[in-house]
């Protein structure tokens, strides 16, 4: 295992006691890699697991820096690449199997690296990191260098993957983008050229995108002015104007989830909506693969397949989704056919195949903690022995000391005993269902006699920890919920077990510490201590409470000296107390005894060793520190997990103190620490201790494994939930009574014991009971009775139902709730009634309180017509200073105009007053023109604002709007003449309403005049009238009487009684008459009088129709002045987004043609630099057979075949049946490769260069001189080819800069294009104005219809520029007129024209005669100058400038030219030391050599000279001759040279002017 150097040196050691990694056991958290055909790897926490699937065996490779970021393999090379997650990550290559750190490779990533991918030939690493750089780098892994990066910001990426065929392709994908990345190369210099995907809509089908930067299919509006694009009318001006889209315009497109690349550089891109897409590696055009439907569809359920991961294989791909089945694509053509290929239990997150095709790694999402498996590790390789499954969410594990079993607590709130007895075949032997919470805590003491389980619900139970007792639950204390910890010290010399449990009160930002005893006879005495309920009795077991000021996140108790140690939560601080002496009640306040400072950051927990004298802290950090308990200074340290993991979970240390088991909190690690060095003081205290724990243990131990061994298999049902029966029993007291069945369903045993108490409390007060429930009954019937007749009252006397309740806790509760809920329901009103009066007030603080004018209606009398006026807001104080500017600025206009006038009238006025009488007609014309301007018809106008009486003079002509300012000074004033239009209809309707009030007024006047009269008259004015209605004749008495008895006095009185009668009728009559005469005569005069007022409502209604009518046309003018403003701003944006796209591609039109130039020159060097090796190449061969001209021809001949010989490399044929499973064979080419075959070519240079292919009859020498030649010939060659391809790479790279150069010097053109285009259109729309003409209604009827019916191209133009022009016209006739009388005069002087023309036709052919004489005299060339030039000395002036700026450039030259001579006297200069240094180099070989020749010539002279002698004599004449022969060859080509120079220098001077004399 290799372990890296800590960043920092942590917690200091002491004694020499170290700790070290000895295995690591993790579970993947991203996904598996081949590192191998055989070797998977992956990362878990610190470190970096690597597996050999045949042997299983494991190593393991830690991260010096923390917890292992992303990870990639290259399985080519061998090698492992991952990151760390630190501030600044680098990242780490590690080769395989020797796990040696290869580089190191750091960026400038500030936060963390997302991706890396290996190419799959070649030395290249890619890396990708999101925020905030969102950058993609290309490395070199062997050089440790950057070769390229690019920034994408925004981009964020969940795949990247080298092209196999070519790594110059990778491919970049996300949820909702596919972008394929082109890596060019020229030379040592790289560079990224990324490429987006169109992808499909979600139905498959594909968008036609439009351009948004040049749309070309924009309608041409010849109204409303031009129609610009839609960013411009967003009002866009940067970058993001070019991918504008509305809203509407945007459509879902398909999501990729996963792609693979094919041996055909093609892209598989599997999508969110189970389409499967394909994409040309080079064009990236998309097709949309179509689905086979087979005869027998799959189930419902996998009808649709979303695949999240894709590997492709021969013909197909394997696809996998979230529905655990792994399914074969069979791809033909452009449809595929879906085949099942594996079903797997879990979704499939990550698949693989091996490098030879041989294996298929399948990674799915299932975790042990949810399938509750408990696996039997061995502690010294980390082999898996055996495991057994739970089926149930499992959250705390602890192993008993006196026994070989465990205990598992789960989250259904169960606690599992397994026996480990048969490590091989662990067991479940018990199962305690103790409540429905969850357990949080399983903690046995030291000497495994209790079982303590803490719950979620914040009870602690105590079960015995024995298995001989059946693991009987002894009972249960109630503590604070939020149990942290929970600690137990049981010493070998004491009888007690003491317990202290850690909880936390985070709104008092405190701790709570509940301690309690529980002496080792309880489980024979647990009777007494527990009542009926399983509660443990508080003063039995000795419980205290006490509290902390502070919080902490873990605690332990000491075993000597009554003391706890605390780890603080908010500070880093180890705290100590002490516990009081005597006893307490209530809650002790405990204060800090020692406190040292930990030197780790987070929470952290506490243990202590088995001895008691080790304090073990972990913390956030991932740091495990060993203290000492007294003076709690730390002895060793390890770090094992990192704070990026959220540090270390929990922690256990065996009995003997050597083995320690540290779990990860989020990194899913558990490392196996032990100890480097582990001896003296601190091994043998621990290791007495451990001794005689066991001797203490090992007859319950025995007892326990024994009994462990026999017992047999619990039949639990571990795929569900057990089925527990409970008996229930019955009693005949009454129906009402608690009846107990059976029923199949497993209860907690808390609950079990609660019910067994209610029953022995039933069986007690049974006769009690029955008593009561009879007094019940009895007075249930006399309340039925008593609200029998309740029903029978009257409503008064009657009462209320609830008031017959006699369980009044219950009514009053009833009562509080339907009063909270009334409560409720009101509050609820209430603020739904303040939002709704909020709402009200708002509305009428905008239509009613801020108007100026509150809208009023007068309705009418006889007729169905309302009018209503106009309301009106107050002008805000900024409308108000707007106005109050524009006023000012007409007047000063109007003023500047005026004095314009006055000063060309000044100027004009001598000449005025001369024609003044002449003129004066035109002027007063001239004046009524300026009048009729001034003041413009309403026609003109758009609008019949003179017909109200408003000044216009104020408004500028609709002709004369051109600029903004203008338009918006016209809005400004258009809104105040509609104001001015609406205050005279206002006043008609005030001076009418007034008029009605002032008529009212005079009758309700006149009628209480007549009121007063009649009061003054004490109503004597109407007696007459009223007792004429009221009169009443009373009859006589004696009409009682019948007739016949009356006399004749009583006839007469009868009949002066009838004759009143009659004239009281009479005077009935006649005053009803006059009364209905008056009623007719007032109703007369009511009609009148509301017809008139009729009348006059409507004039006021037709005058409110036409104030609306010219007010609309008002509006209808701003509206189009406001709508020309928002189209001039349009054309404003599309211009600035015009010139700031100019600039973005002006700018990269600088950095293309830098690129072109810097590639251009790179290319020329490289190309200089090949042609000079080209040239040494052919040079070697040419200069061979002079090199072996001293050896007989036929034997150079033979060389020189065997000098153009090339060995021939066998290549290697890979075998059929790899060939037939791995889909991409081959890997093309690259530069490791081209290595590899270059040592191959020279491995098989050595067979050619061996002795045994020498010739017969060649020297040896001449054969190993041969060699050298020949490999060196070799080898030139190979660097000629490689350069070859070098140069051919960077012309490519070379034509693809001029063409991006072309392409954006297109763009720029379009956008010139673009800008002249609306600029022209900007012109053409502040020119052509929009007016409002106003047009006579009705209909005319034309007897000939010859109307032109199209405008188009029709102008609108002032009546007086028309009048204008015809006066022109006329004057210009005037002209023409007398013009024509003019040329009748000229043309009888033509004649005399004429003559006089020849005439002096004759005297210029006389004058040229005598110019040809004066010309043919001699004249030298300057002299000519002189007498031709007319400004002559300015033309010698110009020669001496360019002759200055000749001197110049040669002076330039020649200083260019000394630089360079200083360059290469440089250049020459080190030449000279170079072959000083060769010069001593051979003089040093030279006195060797003379050593030799001086030894040569002793043994020559030994042996005889005669024969040396002639032999340099004939080397010596040889040479003489070949120098002799050098020597005529060199003056000859002199003599060449002199007559090839004098001929230059023949032709140069045929150059220059010749000056002859004329």
């Amino acid at each position: 295992m290799a372990q890296g150097r800590e960043r920092d040196e942590g917690p200091h050691s002491a004694g020499g006691a170290s700790l070290s990694v000895r295995w690591v056991q993790g579970f993947p958290k991203q996904n598996v890699h081949f590192v191998n055909d055989n070797t998977i790897c992956y990362p878990c926490g610190n470190y970096v697991i690597f597996i050999n699937i045949e042997t299983k065996k494991k190593t393991v490779l830690q991260c010096s820096n923390g917890i292992v970021g992303v990870m990639a393999t290259n399985i080519r090379c061998e090698v492992v690449a991952f990151s760390d997650r630190k501030l600044k990550p680098l990242i780490y290559i590690y080769s395989f199997p020797g796990l040696t750190r290869r580089t190191k490779l750091k960026g400038n990533i500030l936060l963390d690296y997302t991706l890396l991918s290996f190419s799959y030939c070649g030395t290249y690493l890619a890396s990708y990191s999101s925020l905030p750089e969102f950058e993609l780098a290309l490395w070199n892994w062997e050089s440790s260098i950057i070769l390229c990066r690019k920034s994408q910001p925004g981009m964020d990426v969940n795949q990247m993957s080298f092209n196999p065929m070519n790594w110059r392709q990778l491919c970049l994908s996300s949820p909702s983008t596919v972008s394929v990345w082109t890596i060019e190369r020229s030379n040592q210099e790289h560079c990224f050229r990324a490429r987006s995907v169109k992808l499909p809509l979600e139905d498959g089908s594909f968008f036609n995108e439009t351009d948004v930067v040049f749309p070309q299919s924009l309608p041409k509006d010849l109204i409303y002015g031009p129609v610009l694009p839609l960013s411009a009318i967003a009002g866009l001006v940067g970058e993001e104007a070019e991918t504008f889209r509305p809203k509407d315009d945007l459509y879902p497109l398909l999501h990729p989830t996963m792609h693979c690349w094919t041996p055909t550089s093609d892209l598989y891109i599997g999508c969110e909506e189970g389409h499967l897409l394909m994409i040309n590696g080079d064009t990236l055009q998309v097709t949309v693969l179509n689905k086979i439907e087979e005869e027998s569809p799959l189930e419902d359920r996998r009808n649709f397949i979303s695949p999240v991961t894709l590997v492709y294989q021969k013909e197909g791909v394997l696809a996998s989704g979230i529905d655990g089945f792994v399914y074969s694509f069979i791809i033909k053509d452009r449809s595929y056919m879906i085949e099942d290929f594996l079903e797997i239990e879990r979704p499939v997150e990550h698949m693989a195949f091996s490098p030879n095709y041989t294996m298929l790694l399948i990674q799915t999402d299932k975790t042990l903690t949810h399938s509750g498996e408990i696996c039997v590790w061995w502690l010294e390789d980390c082999a898996c022995v055996s495991k057994i499954y739970l089926n149930t969410l499992a959250t705390v594990l602890a192993c008993c000391p006196s026994s070989l079993s465990a205990a598992v607590g789960t989250e259904d709130g169960s606690v599992y005993f397994i026996s480990v007895y048969d490590k091989e075949s662990p067991q479940v032997v018990h199962k305690a269902f103790l409540s429905e919470s969850s357990v949080q805590h399983v903690v046995y003491d030291q000497q495994g006699i209790f079982l303590l389980v803490g719950t979620s619900e914040g009870k602690v139970f105590i079960i015995n920890a024995n298995s001989s007792s059946s693991f009987q639950i002894i009972g249960f204390t109630e503590v604070a919920k939020d149990i942290l910890q929970i600690s137990t010290v049981s010493l070998l010399e004491t009888d007690i077990v003491k317990v202290m449990v850690l909880s936390s009160l985070p709104e008092a930002g405190r701790s709570r510490l509940e301690m309690f005893t529980l002496p080792t006879l309880l489980p024979q005495v647990s009777t007494t201590f527990a009542d009926e309920r399983g509660r443990l009795k508080d003063e039995i077991i000795h419980k205290y409470l006490y509290e902390l000021e502070h919080a902490l996140s873990s605690a332990v108790l000491g075993f000597q000296s009554n003391q706890i140690y605390g780890f603080c939560s908010q500070v880093p601080y180890i705290c100590s107390y002490l516990l009081p002496e005597e006893e307490h009640t209530g809650i002790y306040i405990l204060k800090p005894y020692k406190k040292v400072q930990s030197r780790q950051y987070g929470p952290g927990l506490l243990y202590l060793s088995s001895h008691g004298l080790w304090l073990i802290t972990i913390a956030k950090c991932g740091i495990l520190c060993i203290r000492d308990v007294y003076t709690l200074e730390t002895f060793a340290w390890c770090r094992s997990h990192s704070h990026q993991g959220h540090g270390i979970q929990s922690m256990r240390i065996s009995m003997d103190g050597q083995n320690i088991l540290v779990n990860g909190r989020d990194d899913g690690t558990l490392v196996y620490l032990k100890w480097k060095r582990f001896g003296g003081h601190l091994a043998s205290e621990i290791l007495d201790y451990y001794q005689k724990l066991l001797i203490s243990l090992s007859s319950a131990m025995d007892k326990e494994n024994h009994y462990l061994s026999t017992t047999p298999k619990v039949s639990v049902d571990l795929g569900s939930d057990s089925e527990h029966t409970k008996q229930k029993a019955s009693t005949d007291l009454s129906q009402d009574e608690l009846v107990l069945t059976d029923v199949k369903k497993e209860i907690p045993w808390i609950q079990q014991k609660s019910q067994e108490a209610i029953k022995k409390e039933v069986n007690l007060f049974s006769k009690k009971r029955k008593e009561i429930k009879q007094g019940i009954k009895s007075l249930s019937k006399t309340i039925l009775n008593m609200m029998e007749e309740n029903d029978k009252l009257e409503n008064i006397a009657k009462l209320d139902q609830q008031e017959f309740g006699l369980d009044l806790e219950e009514l009053e509760r009833l009562h509080d709730e339907s009063q909270e809920e009334v409560a409720k329901i009101i509050k609820d009103v209430e603020m739904h009634n303040l939002a709704k009066s909020y709402l009200a007030e708002l509305i009428k603080e905008e239509c009613w309180n801020s108007m100026a004018v509150k809208g009023r209606a007068l309705k009418c009398f006889h007729i169905p017509c309302v009018v209503e006026n106009f309301p009106m807001k107050a002008r805000t104080v900024e409308e108000l200073k707007e106005l109050e500017r524009v006023l000012q600025q007409k007047k000063i206009e109007a003023e500047c105009l005026k004095l314009r006038k006055e000063i060309v009238e000044a100027q004009s006025g001598v000449k005025l007053i001369k024609q003044r009488h002449e003129e004066d007609d035109e002027e007063e014309e001239e004046e009524d023109k300026t009048v009729k301007y001034s003041n413009l018809p309403n026609y003109l106008l758009g609008s019949l604002s003179t017909d109200f009486g408003v000044d216009t003079s104020l408004l500028s002509s609709q002709l004369e709007l051109h600029s903004r300012e203008e338009k918006i000074n016209q809005i400004i004033l258009l809104k105040i003449t509609a104001h001015k239009h609406i205050k005279p209809w206002h006043k008609a309707k005030e001076l009418m309403v007034n008029h009605e009030k002032e008529h009212w007024l005079l009758i309700q006047d006149a009628s209480t005049r007549l009121r007063a009269l009649m009061d003054m008259m004490g109503g004597v004015l109407e007696v007459k009238k009223e007792d004429i209605l009221r009169m009443v004749i009373p009859q006589p008495a004696f009409m009682a009487k019948p007739d016949a008895v009356w006399t004749e006095e009583e006839r007469k009185q009868f009949k002066d009684y009838e004759k009143k009668v009659k004239e009281l009728n009479e005077e009935r009559d006649k005053y009803r008459k006059s009364l209905e005469a008056e009623l007719k005569k007032l109703q007369n005069s009511i009609q009148e009088s509301t017809q008139a007022f009729d009348e006059h409502l409507k004039r006021l209604f037709e005058r409110r129709v036409k104030a609306e009518m010219v007010t609309n046309q008002e509006e209808l003018k701003i509206s189009n002045l406001a709508f020309s403003l928002l189209l001039d701003e349009e054309l404003s944006s599309r211009e600035k987004f015009l010139n700031n796209y100019l600039t973005r591609k002006q700018h990269e039109k600088s950095q293309t043609s830098e690129a072109v130039r810097k590639s251009r020159e790179d290319l020329d060097v490289y190309k200089e630099h090949y042609d000079n090796l080209l040239a040494e190449d052919k040079v070697m061969d040419r200069s061979f057979k002079k090199e072996f001209s001293e050896i007989p021809g036929h034997q150079v001949d033979i060389l020189y075949k065997l000098f153009k010989r090339r060995p021939r490399i066998s290549k290697q044929k890979t075998h059929s049946e790899t060939t037939s499973v791995v889909p991409f064979g081959e890997l093309p080419g690259s530069g490791k490769l081209n290595k590899d075959a270059f040592a191959q070519l020279m491995k098989a240079m050595d067979e050619l260069d061996n002795i045994s292919n020498m010739p017969e009859g060649l020297d040896p020498l001449v054969w190993n001189h041969f060699c050298m030649t020949r490999r060196a010939k070799v080898e030139n060659e190979q660097k000629v080819k490689q350069k070859a391809a070098d140069l051919l790479e960077m012309a490519t790279f070379l034509q693809k800069r001029v063409e991006e150069e072309e392409k954006v010097q297109q763009e720029i053109e379009r956008v010139f294009h673009e800008l002249i285009l609306l600029q022209e259109e900007k012109v053409r729309f502040q020119l052509n104005l929009t007016i409002q003409i106003l047009l006579k209604q009705g209909q005319v009827e034309l007897e000939n219809f010859q109307l032109v019916l199209e405008y188009s191209d029709a102008i609108l133009i002032n009546k007086n520029i028309i009048e204008d022009l015809n006066s022109v016209i006329r004057t210009q006739g005037q002209k023409k007129v007398a013009s024509m009388m003019e040329s009748k005069d000229v043309h009888k002087r033509i004649l005399q024209i004429e003559w006089e023309h020849k005439k002096m036709e004759m005297e210029r052919e006389d004058l040229n005669q005598k110019a040809w004489d004066i010309q043919m005299l001699f004249f030298s060339r300057d002299r000519q100058k002189y007498l031709n030039e007319p400004n002559y000395e300015a033309l010698i002036s110009i020669q001496i400038g360019i002759m200055e700026q000749t001197i110049a450039v040669l002076d330039k030259t020649h200083k260019k030219n000394v630089e360079n001579c200083k360059k290469l006297l440089k250049k020459l200069g080190k030449f000279s030391n170079q072959k000083d240094i060769a010069n001593y180099a051979l003089s040093c070989n030279l006195r060797e050599e003379l050593v030799a020749v001086s030894e040569r010539k002793d043994i020559c002279n030994a042996m005889g000279s005669k024969l040396t002698c002639e032999k340099i004599v004939k080397e010596r004449y040889e040479n003489m001759m070949q120098q002799q022969k050098l020597t005529n060859i060199s003056k000859q080509q002199a003599e060449q040279i002199s007559i090839l120079q004098t001929e230059v220098e023949r032709l140069r001077m045929k150059t220059f002017p010749a000056l002859v004399q004329m």
